[in-house]
C-alpha cells in the first residue's frame, strides 16, 4: 500500500526497450506500457523527473562467469537497445545505459538523482524479478524510499514476478497500483 510519495520523487522505468518487451511475459505488454504512460504524464505534469533505463550486457563480467542458467544471446543490432516506441519519453528525461541487473552499478544513476535532490523513487519495468529488483535492492541500499507500481512491471516468470512483489519489495518499500500512486503523486 502506497502511503507516501516523497516531494522529490522520480520515476525509474526499467528495460522497457524492444528486444525485452517483445519477449513472451507474464502479463500483457500493451497493459503494463499503458500504466507506464499513465505515471510518465503524472510525473511529467508534477515536473518530475523520468529516468529511462535499458540494458546492454554485451561484454559485462557477469556474463563469463560460471552459472546453470546463460543470458539469452543479444543479436547484433542496435534496435534491441532502443526504448519501445510505446512509451512516451523525451528527450529531456534522464537515460541510463546499465550493464548488470542493477541501474545503479558502474552508471550515473545516484549521481543523476542526487543532482536533482532526489529522495524517493517509484520503479516500473520488466523484469519485475532482475532489472527491476536489482535497481530497486541498490536504491534500498543508498538510503530511497521507494514505491512499486506493480501493475507497471511484468516479468518472464509468473512466479518470479509475485515472488518478488510479495516478499522482497515490502522489505525494501512499499507497493501499490499506478492509480494508487498517481492519487497520491
Amino acid at each position: 500500500m502506497i502511503t507516501a510519495l516523497d516531494k522529490n520523487t522520480a520515476l525509474v522505468l526499467i528495460d522497457l526497450q524492444n528486444s525485452i518487451v517483445g519477449l513472451p511475459l507474464a502479463h500483457p505488454v500493451d497493459e503494463i506500457l499503458t500504466n507506464v504512460n499513465k505515471l510518465i504524464a503524472a510525473f511529467r505534469k508534477k515536473n518530475l523527473p523520468i529516468v529511462v533505463v535499458n540494458v546492454n550486457p554485451a561484454g559485462a563480467l557477469w556474463t563469463k562467469s560460471r552459472k546453470e542458467a546463460k543470458p539469452t544471446p543479444l543479436p547484433d543490432n542496435n534496435s534491441w537497445h532502443n526504448i519501445t516506441d510505446k512509451i512516451d519519453v523525451d528527450k529531456n528525461d534522464v537515460y541510463i545505459t546499465k550493464h548488470t541487473w542493477s541501474a545503479f552499478f558502474e552508471t550515473s544513476l545516484d549521481d543523476e538523482l542526487k543532482k536533482r535532490l532526489i529522495t524517493g523513487v517509484v520503479m516500473a519495468g520488466i523484469s519485475t524479478s532482475i532489472g527491476v529488483e536489482g535497481t530497486a535492492r541498490s536504491a534500498s541500499e543508498r538510503g530511497y524510499n521507494i514505491s512499486f507500481a506493480t501493475d507497471a512491471m511484468t516479468d518472464m516468470q509468473p512466479l518470479a514476478h509475485e515472488r518478488s512483489i510479495q516478499f522482497i519489495f515490502p522489505r525494501m518499500g512499499e507497493t501499490g497500483t499506478t492509480k494508487e500512486i498517481i492519487e497520491i503523486l
